[in-house]
């Protein structure tokens, strides 16, 4: 039998004091809390994360819920506004009291709701492809990171389009310290590095990196930018007819629906590394889809790894509380040290204890002409290697910190 639906509360709602209390009624719903980009240049995410938590509370309810109790969402629109991070996720901790906060999109928004979650003792989950590197007890990370990403995806560019790699990154944390990364990774590799540009990133200003890659002459462009803005990147570079002598790969392309944004014209060919895919053929991700399809219409946008590594987020949380037999905070951090893993549409996801980061399946993809992916391989079970051999949260509980190469 469904539990009560969940309530969704953007930043605009008026939210009573009610709200607030359900957390801690031992038979009422439980408050939990979002905060996410649905408007500003930083919705291209948002959009599609915001509708997987929906149907993810929806389906968490419909299957009994957690501890029997439905799930009441309370969520937030920081509208691409990092201030806004800092103010919703106060409000979440101290006057709608939440169980646990997930959301955040760039690093630094990922930073601002997790300094509040640490001094307000308030587990939080990050949902998206970033740096890697943080450890902190109070800190769940399902998104990929560049050891499950950048570590298969340069080798098999350095095999398949040559050794001579140029990077186009945001002029931000993630960008700067995944840039760092590909220098690791392509030394391992064979592949050799010709330059590097950091775009601002509200700038759709490309000239300049187009000017530098056709005097550089890379085999292989590798792009880590993100935001709407970064789509004027793949039109350009191919206007200028960059694409008929080096290749783009990416970490981030397909994150934000660029495939449906651009004419296939424009993306076809760009190599991918993510955890999902809309077109890999299994079971789960079969019945997901249903599932989706069923919520959205037969009109639904692409479904994202992004939105998938927020389903996956509730889902392992729902999971956690449920072993626990509790919504204590120690005893549900316990739970998710423990091992545990979900059946996600992307296969088995198991949060690593020592790190908690997951391992999860990657997979490389090339963009097609029809607005979506070719798959061309999946590794299983992939490691958040560096995570695991830095960060242990279970010998060291009172680390908090972010390692970075």
């Amino acid at each position: 039998m469904a539990l009560a639906s969940s309530v969704v509360l953007l930043a605009a709602a008026c939210l009573g004091p009610s709200a607030g209390e359900t957390g801690s009624d031992s038979h009422g719903p439980i408050a939990v809390g979002s905060i996410l980009d649905i408007t500003g240049p930083l919705n291209v995410y948002g959009k599609s994360k915001i509708d997987a938590t929906n149907l993810a509370i929806n389906d968490i309810n419909d299957n009994g819920g957690v501890l029997g109790r439905p799930l009441i969402l309370i969520s937030y629109d920081a509208q691409s506004d990092n201030a806004r991070y800092t103010q919703y996720a106060n409000k979440l901790t101290l006057q709608n009291k939440v169980s646990v906060i997930m959301g955040g999109t760039t690093s630094a928004s990922r930073e601002a709701i997790r300094s509040v979650a640490d001094r307000t003792e308030t587990l939080y989950f990050y949902n998206t492809p970033y740096e890697g590197g943080v450890c902190d007890k109070n800190f769940f990370a399902t998104g990929p990171v560049p050891s499950q990403q950048l570590a298969p995806l340069i080798p098999y560019a350095a095999k398949k389009f040559g050794k001579k790699i140029y990077i186009v990154a945001p002029d931000h944390g993630f960008g700067r310290v995944s840039a760092d990364w590909v220098k690791q990774y392509e030394g391992r590799s064979g592949a050799w590095l010709a330059g590097a540009d950091f775009v601002p990133l509200e700038s759709s200003d490309f000239s300049p990196v187009i000017d530098n890659l056709r005097a550089a002459k890379p085999d292989v462009v590798i792009s880590l930018l993100v935001g709407a803005n970064h789509a004027a990147f793949y039109r350009d570079f191919v206007a200028n007819g960059l694409n008929k002598s080096m290749k783009v790969i990416s970490t981030t392309f397909g994150g934000g629906s660029e495939n449906l944004m651009l004419a296939p014209r424009q993306s076809k060919g760009t190599t991918v590394a993510h955890t999902y895919f809309q077109e890999l053929d299994s079971p789960a991700n079969a019945a997901f889809l249903r599932t989706w399809k069923e919520e959205y219409g037969k009109n639904y946008r692409y479904v994202t790894a992004t939105a998938v590594n927020e389903w996956n987020g509730w889902h392992l949380w729902a999971a956690a509380v449920n072993k626990a037999g509790s919504l204590d905070k120690d005893k549900v951090i316990a739970a998710l040290e423990s091992g545990l893993s979900i059946d996600a549409p992307n296969g088995k996801v198991a949060m690593n204890g020592r790190s908690h980061h997951v391992t999860q399946n990657i997979t490389l993809a090339q963009a097609n002409d029809k607005h979506g992916f070719d798959v061309l391989t999946t590794k299983t079970d992939v490691p958040p290697a560096y995570e695991n051999s830095v960060c242990d949260l279970k010998r060291n509980p009172t680390l908090n910190t972010q390692f970075t190469p």
